[in-house]
């Protein structure tokens, strides 16, 4: 409940959990019927980076600060929803506003297609809820993150995306995100699953992802992104999604995109990146 995202909102963090979360919502958009999506740990819904928060840590400048120079036209072509939506944003908000997940998804929605945003912190619940309240296709529920990934599956549209988020703040957390998104594929099992981990000790990543692949008899990716050598258990070297029944054009939009977000972002001169498959092949 200390964990405030106004910190950290931009870093390379935020630019490899958004970028692929609209390439999924873009994916999703492509059949006609409606889809549900539940961002489990949802914040504020958008962040000024000339805040208080944010200016203070400037963790920005090293996420979202360095796609300012283009790309390559192929990494662009991926990047191009995700632009689109923090562009839409800003229109409506200022040039220093940055998207959190909620912001993203809102952006994505079509008049059938339905947001459930679960935030428990009080005041940024309240937050949320008066940002998203005129909005007939969302709805803000106080409720604990990991309790909302089970209890709110599965939705009636059948279709849809669950993003899974947590702070991190509390011993175990790598170990139940394995544990939990297990039981949520069995409960849902077509459900796409999106779900982020910080990457500070890589071999309780690695841990949590073995125990992961063995327990799903569905497909998933791992996907992480190093922007520093992770050799110290104490510093966040990087950080990485589970995507379970991830559409099938992902991996191969991956591979094109996360060597140039590796180089970009790279902290010190380290840059580093996987996508490879978990879970039951296809």
């Amino acid at each position: 409940m200390n964990y405030r995202h106004a910190f950290h909102a931009g870093n390379h963090a935020d630019v490899l959990k958004h970028l692929v979360l609209t390439r999924v919502l873009a994916y999703l958009q492509r059949k006609e019927t409606p889809f549900r999506a539940i961002d489990t740990h949802a914040g504020i819904g958008w962040y000024d980076l000339t805040a208080d928060e944010a200016a203070r840590t400037g963790e920005w400048h090293d996420g979202w600060g360095r796609l300012a120079e283009p790309f390559s036209p192929e990494i662009e072509d991926l990047l191009a929803p995700y632009r689109a939506a923090v562009a839409r944003l800003q229109e409506r908000h200022g040039p220093e506003t940055y998207p959190g997940s909620p912001a993203l998804i809102r952006s994505f929605l079509r008049p059938g297609d339905r947001g459930v945003f679960v935030e428990l912190h009080p005041a940024d619940g309240a937050l949320l809820r008066e940002r998203f309240s005129r909005d007939s296709r969302t709805k803000v529920m106080a409720l604990d993150g990991w309790t909302a990934l089970l209890a709110l599956i599965p939705p009636k549209e059948r279709r849809g995306l669950v993003l899974i988020d947590p702070p991190y703040e509390v011993p175990g957390e790598i170990e139940r995100l394995g544990r939990d998104l297990a039981r949520a594929v069995a409960k849902w099992p077509t459900g796409l699953y999106l779900a982020w981990y910080p990457i500070k000790d890589i071999g309780a990543v690695d841990r949590m992802a073995a125990a992961l692949s063995a327990a799903l008899d569905r497909p998933a990716l791992r996907i992480d992104l190093l922007i520093d050598r992770p050799d110290d258990p104490t510093r966040l070297s990087g950080s990485g999604l589970i995507a379970v029944n991830p559409p099938y054009t992902l991996a191969g939009e991956m591979e094109v995109v996360l060597p140039a977000l590796a180089e970009r972002l790279a902290r010190g001169g380290y840059g580093a990146f996987r996508c490879e498959a978990i879970g039951r092949a296809d």
